[in-house]
């Protein structure tokens, strides 16, 4: 069987595996070793395995995974996303599409502190959907919105997509979050630009009188503005991004800090509620996080496995021929590679796609020498658009699951926000500035 065979034969079985619901990391991991069972033998496989569970997990640098998904989870139990949602209701509500304009705005802080897209979508959409619905705004919209705004936990810092291109790639962990900044800030004005437009002819007719609790006493509450959320928010960004950006510590040790920095604010959140409300709240951010956690590493034991077949059965080397062989621009090259990743976005689970996509694109990029920490940016919004088109669509799922709201009608909002995507992706392409400004002045 010929090396080119063996490897299609290894991603279907990996896909397959993957849209049959089993763990991405043991799909991973049983389609990488089954390759490198075919180009060796079982005590190859076996050796191999044992080696990647320790190199792909003794690396001090992964200490920053937990540490951030501990902050984002105390944040959330710390109920920093409502008075986000409030402040962001009340600010802009008043404008044609402004509740829908205050979700992104509220998304985009919240994904400050979450690192998390799913995390991000679920809880916002407990806070908006409803909310908005009874606005008036049309369902699709209202759910679609959450859901793309929702991605943008996987751009704006602490992203653990960013995070985690970061170690397998090799690039500084502090200049991909930083690269994340600008690029999810873009993100967000184009959505809510988007909604401006898309709202500013719609006659909202609200189907209840008092619009719901959150709007009511966001939009049209007279009272000072609940800013203890976004002080928060503020604290833990400057924390993480000011901290490496002064050289005071690492990315790693600013998780850390961050962490801590969260479990202070979410005792603080429930000292009314008593002693048993903040120990139930510490107990179950520790197991989300664990549970989180450990999905995440499972995911970088299964891609190491399987990063080890690539590697064995020389599939970059075999990519990086097959396309420097084309002779054609390297700007055209790299954009047919990273096109390539929507398709694949559609039917993979998106943490899954990136293991995956790195170690085959990453090295054909430095030998065209395109930019890594660019490259990292591009996938990771190309990833983004994969999380709300069908059939995967991971948010657009969360989304119906936690408002109620069908999932064929959260996706049929969703394509108007996948052509803005897109242009935000051609627009990071054209201008790399966007993407590399910030991580040159950390550099520097």
């Amino acid at each position: 069987m010929s090396d080119v065979i063996l490897v299609g034969l290894v991603l279907v079985l990996t896909t397959a595996l993957i849209l049959l619901r089993m763990p991405v990391g043991i799909a991973l991991g049983l389609g990488g070793g089954f390759g490198l069972l075919m180009l060796r033998d079982a005590s190859h496989v076996l050796r191999t395995i044992a080696s990647t569970s320790f190199t792909q997990t003794h690396t001090f640098t992964l200490t920053i995974i937990p540490m951030f998904i501990l902050m984002g989870i105390f944040a959330v139990h710390s109920g920093i996303a409502k008075d986000v949602f409030a402040v962001a209701s009340r600010l802009f509500g008043k404008l044609p599409g402004g509740l829908a304009i205050a979700t992104v705005m509220a998304c985009a802080a919240f994904a400050a502190v979450s690192g998390s897209s799913i995390g991000t979508a679920a809880t916002m959409s407990r806070l908006s959907v409803r909310e908005m619905a009874r606005a008036g705004y049309p369902l699709q919209v209202a759910s679609a919105t959450v859901a793309v705004a929702g991605t943008l936990g996987a751009m704006i810092p602490p992203s653990l997509f960013l995070v985690v291109y970061a170690i397998i790639s090799g690039e500084s962990v502090g200049a991909m979050l930083a690269a994340g900044i600008i690029p999810g800030i873009l993100s967000a004005i184009a959505y809510a630009i988007y909604l401006f437009f898309r709202m500013r002819k719609v006659t909202l007719t609200p189907s209840s009188p008092g619009m719901g609790d959150a709007l009511e006493s966001a939009t049209n509450a007279k009272g000072p503005l609940p800013w203890g959320g976004v002080v928060k928010v503020g604290i833990l960004f400057a924390i993480i991004m000011g901290g490496i950006y002064s050289g005071l510590f690492t990315a790693t040790e600013s998780a850390a800090i961050g962490a801590v920095a969260a479990l202070i604010m979410l005792v603080v959140s429930k000292l009314r509620e008593g002693a048993r409300a903040i120990g139930n709240g510490i107990t179950e951010s520790f197991k989300e996080a664990a549970s989180t956690t450990s999905m995440v590493f499972l995911v970088i034991l299964g891609s190491g496995i399987l990063s080890a077949f690539f590697v064995l059965a020389g599939v970059p080397d075999m990519l990086a021929d097959a396309v420097l062989g084309m002779n054609m621009p390297g700007w055209l090259t790299m954009a047919m590679l990273l096109a390539v990743l929507i398709p694949m976005g559609m039917v993979l689970e998106s943490m899954s796609m990136l293991v995956i996509a790195v170690p085959l694109i990453y090295p054909v990029a430095e030998q065209l020498g395109f930019n890594g920490i660019l490259l990292g940016v591009l996938m990771v919004k190309l990833i983004e658009i994969g999380m709300v088109t069908p059939p995967v669509g991971i948010n657009c799922y969360v989304v119906a699951g936690t408002s109620g709201v069908k999932a064929t009608t959260v996706f049929k909002g969703i394509w108007p926000f996948v052509a803005v995507e897109l242009l935000i992706c051609v627009l990071l392409f054209v201008f790399p500035a966007l993407s590399l400004a910030l991580p040159a002045l950390i550099r520097n």
